[in-house]
């Protein structure tokens, strides 16, 4: 190992271990809780852009015998650097409220795990990792210390820890035929393994019906952890199926075919539910099947929705109402209402924001039967935050009801809808007269849809999937087809 190498893992190590470092450091000195907890993601978002603009992979075996290796690269870069834009925002966010220094150490301790599941690339670290995560997120869950946050909380570690023993199990199943834990090892791993690894992450990560808990645990946080969960953590269950997808040909289809499924299905719920977080935390499913419908490109659309997400969850936490039958009725203030559009515009893959460069990367990455798929379920996204878009509103000096917020509000806001302006610089080979007729012919036949036909039905959608008694039989049946789909 040369110089620059260890000097390079070095800086590897003390990136990794800051966040818990400084997490026992905001204890004993508390008025510097803000302070510190910001310094945190400001040096991921460093790191992340050296490994984007360098391209210089770092690999470091931890463990060699046992396959436990750490590897940072371009991929990882992307995944950090949404986890960094994303916790400064809901530190900003936070700034003027009375959190406590416990709530700030557990929002570093979950981005530092998350950053951790970015860079492992074997199965045991990548578990830590993961177990990790479930622990700070269930904390942060649980914080307001109601009932109500308390049983949310406990569903979400239930499900999470059942899911993490699936995966625990396979795990060792990929060591006794490979004698390591590396991801590669997927590739020579009984169909018992694949099937027990993949339930595990397609439900940590909200894939397909293995994700069905996810709404109501990001519906019912509060409103930035919501943007974290959506915004971050949901991706650090996902980045396993992302790796194992790049490194393993066989891998490769497994991954598209949820990747497709989960985007349709969050979609098609998405469409019509009524309650604005309860949509957004669907559409995070429907974009979660984005994110790996084209592993080599994940990590781009990853930026891309980690930063729109957030802004969404951010601002519907601070609308009057959750329910857009009655913000029909009741308009917002405009300042306000831009910015929703901006987010939104940007979901929905309207070109001039990094979305639009997103969604035309990841569908020219795409197999020919996954393009036809995905088209539809562009529209579909477009017909989702129609719904935010078209909401009536006022200059906040007419309104009967004022929004007063903060400065911390609108920075966080502005730091986040200023990086999907500035990131559309990242892509702008996107920028063809093909791609923005495109574009432009998928919002408009949404915003037909929208008006034509969907915001006249009032349908409710069962939710018998999202009960907690049946989460786990769920997870039964996935892993029933999972193992066809592995055995054919």
């Amino acid at each position: 190992m040369n110089n620059m190498t260890m000097a390079s893992a070095g800086i590897a190590i003390s990136w990794i271990a800051l966040p818990f470092f400084l997490g026992f450091v905001i204890y004993l000195l508390p008025k510097l809780n803000r302070y510190l907890a910001l310094t945190v993601p400001c040096v991921s978002a460093g790191y992340a852009l050296h490994l984007i603009l360098n391209q210089w992979p770092l690999t470091l075996k931890l463990l060699d015998n046992f396959g436990v290796t750490l590897l940072a690269d371009e991929l990882s870069g992307y995944f950090i650097l949404t986890n960094a834009l994303v916790t400064i925002a809901v530190i900003l966010y936070c700034w003027g409220t009375d959190k406590t220094a416990f709530f700030y150490t557990q929002t570093i301790i979950l981005h530092g795990s998350v950053n951790a599941a970015f860079i492992s690339a074997d199965f045991i670290s990548s578990y830590v990792a993961l177990e990790v995560i479930g622990i700070a997120a269930f904390l942060l869950i649980a914080y307001p210390r109601s009932n109500r946050s308390i049983w949310v909380a406990l569903r979400y570690m239930f499900v999470s820890n059942t899911a993490m023993l699936f995966y625990l199990v396979g795990a060792v199943l990929v060591y006794q035929a490979n004698h390591s834990f590396a991801f590669a090892g997927l590739g020579n791993a009984p169909t018992q393994a694949i099937a027990l690894i993949f339930v595990g992450l397609l439900t940590k990560g909200g894939i397909f019906v293995s994700g069905l808990w996810l709404p109501l645990t990001h519906s019912e946080s509060e409103t930035p952890v919501s943007a974290m969960l959506s915004g971050v953590v949901i991706k650090a269950g996902v980045f396993p199926l992302v790796r194992c997808a790049l490194l393993v040909d066989d891998i490769d289809p497994i991954v598209r075919i949820f990747g497709v499924g989960t985007a349709m299905l969050g979609v098609f719920y998405g469409i019509f539910e009524k309650d604005t977080k309860r949509m957004l935390a669907l559409s995070t499913i429907s974009q979660l099947g984005w994110v790996i419908a084209a592993p080599a490109v994940a990590g781009f659309y990853a930026l891309a929705h980690g930063l729109g997400k957030s802004a969404l969850f951010l601002i519907a936490g601070i609308l009057p109402s959750r329910n857009f039958k009655e913000l029909q009725e009741q308009p917002i203030n405009t300042v306000l209402w831009i910015a929703l559009v901006i987010a939104s515009l940007s979901m929905s893959g309207f070109p001039l924001l990094y979305g639009f460069e997103a969604k035309m990367l990841t569908m020219k990455n795409l197999l020919p039967w996954q393009g036809m798929i995905m088209n539809v379920g562009a529209v579909g996204t477009v017909i989702v935050f129609a719904k935010f878009i078209f909401l009536p509103h006022k200059p906040q000096d007419k309104q009967e009801q004022q929004v007063n917020l903060k400065p911390n509000y609108w920075l966080a806001l502005i730091f986040l809808l200023g990086g999907l302006m500035v990131a559309n610089a990242l892509y702008y080979q996107a920028y063809t007269l093909a791609n923005i007729t495109k574009a432009l012919v998928t919002v408009a036949l949404g915003w037909l849809g929208y008006f034509l036909i969907f915001k006249r039905i009032v349908l409710t959608l069962p939710r018998v999937l999202e009960q907690f008694e049946n989460l786990i039989g769920v997870m039964s049946l996935m892993l029933l087809l999972l193992l066809g789909m592995v055995l054919a």
